[in-house]
């Protein structure tokens, strides 16, 4: 395996940290246990060290009874050696997880969530370091890793349509915050035609919209690690065919060559200042490299950890800038789609969906929450195309935390 693939697997591992966030920071009142998948070891439908998949599962109530929402859980990408250590962590295993606390798409509290608070509410559990995708297992010096994020989807789906109703559903929706968003993305025309009885089938894809940038530095280092994933999950055969038929399949896990193909309406909630990205894909050349890390887009000394012109120098900034603009033009390339939303912030962030941020009025594009913006796009209120195109710098969005600009 080459390093540099490697040493991309190992900075996209710190991803996992948001799914963890995800699991403290919802607004419910209560947990919601962990269901176990019926039979997951012997359909191997099991995370990295073995253990049987799992989801959270909170009944719909009221006029929502009949109504779905399934949300792949984010936590980054994992090589060989990053695999590894995962096993029996929170990101590789089912073992000792807890309660989940539903917040934001998942609320149960109507006003945090006056769409979707009464659906019924599922948190599919990733534990597979491939956006639910691959199905091999892999061995280093006698230490096998289980990756069957593929069976791990299937074994959900089928337990949630066969066992928990959700083959009557009325309204349906797939959703998924970062690695899990990528997710929403690459499963969403499958997941359509798992219902194929439901009135209305729809998907969101919350950071992950992750981008090949091949015009800005370190290209070759997010091509080559897309690729190695690709390869050493076995997840060529079960990518999108509208993409693989057309190109070669590294390419097949980066939304902006499978987005144009997708059939199910799809919305994507991004910063075009993506946190994670900038922090972990993004690097300038080495002439700019020093400080890039440690006080330009990861300050986490500074009260206000967001790049700056204080903090940044001159060319980050420019390289800053300029992956806001290789943002925007790759997505609004794809927007051009009467059923497709987009919710594009300045907000210096990643994941928008899982917490208070789904109806913080700090997030709002001409008016509207993230909240009311997905509400109306799904329910065919309105078409959703929300881009900001004022701020060419990183805005801070989360005032009550990091202090005002």
């Amino acid at each position: 395996m080459g390093k540099q693939m490697e040493s991309m697997w190992q900075i996209l591992f710190v991803c996992a940290l948001f799914g963890l966030i995800a699991q403290v920071r919802g607004q419910s009142s209560g947990g919601v246990p962990v269901t176990l998948v019926d039979g997951a070891i012997e359909k191997n439908a099991v995370c990295i060290d073995g253990t049987p998949a799992g989801y959270h599962f909170d009944p719909g109530f009221g006029d929502g009874v009949n109504n779905w929402i399934v949300h792949l859980m984010g936590g980054g990408w994992c090589g060989l050696y990053t695999c590894f250590r995962r096993i029996g962590q929170f990101h590789g295993s089912t073992n000792g997880t807890g309660p989940m606390f539903f917040g934001g798409i998942l609320s149960s509290n109507q006003t945090a969530n006056p769409e979707f608070y009464n659906w019924n509410r599922v948190y599919v559990r990733y534990c597979d370091g491939m956006s639910f995708l691959g199905d091999t297992e892999q061995d280093d010096s006698g230490h096998p890793v289980q990756l069957r994020g593929s069976r791990i989807f299937s074994a959900v789906m089928d337990e949630l349509l066969q066992v928990k109703g959700m083959q009557k559903a009325d309204n349906v929706l797939l959703s998924g915050s970062s690695a899990g968003g990528l997710a929403s993305i690459l499963h969403c025309d499958g997941f359509r035609a798992l219902v194929p009885n439901s009135k209305r089938v729809k998907c969101v894809a919350d950071a992950g919209f992750f981008i090949g940038a091949k015009n800005l530095p370190a290209a070759d280092g997010r091509y080559n690690g897309f690729a190695g994933l690709i390869q050493f999950h076995n997840a060529t055969n079960l990518l999108p065919t509208s993409c693989t038929s057309k190109m070669n399949a590294s390419l097949c896990a980066l939304p902006e060559y499978v987005v144009g193909d997708i059939q199910t309406p799809l919305f994507m909630v991004n910063s075009a200042f993506d946190s994670f990205q900038l922090q972990n894909m993004m690097k300038p050349d080495a002439p700019d490299l020093e400080g890039w890390n440690t006080k330009c887009v990861n300050n986490s000394a500074s009260d206000l950890p967001l790049p700056r012109p204080d903090t940044c120098t001159p060319p980050q900034m420019q390289l800053i800038k300029d992956f806001r603009g290789t943002f925007l033009d790759t997505i609004k390339g794809l927007a051009d789609v009467p059923s497709r939303g987009l919710f594009i912030t300045s907000c210096y962030n990643h994941v928008f969906i899982e917490d208070n941020t789904w109806t913080d009025t700090q997030c709002k594009l001409e008016n509207k929450t993230i909240s009311e913006a997905v509400g109306d796009w799904y329910f065919d209120r309105s078409p959703v195309k929300l881009i900001d195109t004022t701020n060419d710098v990183p805005l801070n969005c989360n005032k009550a935390k990091y202090g005002s600009l």
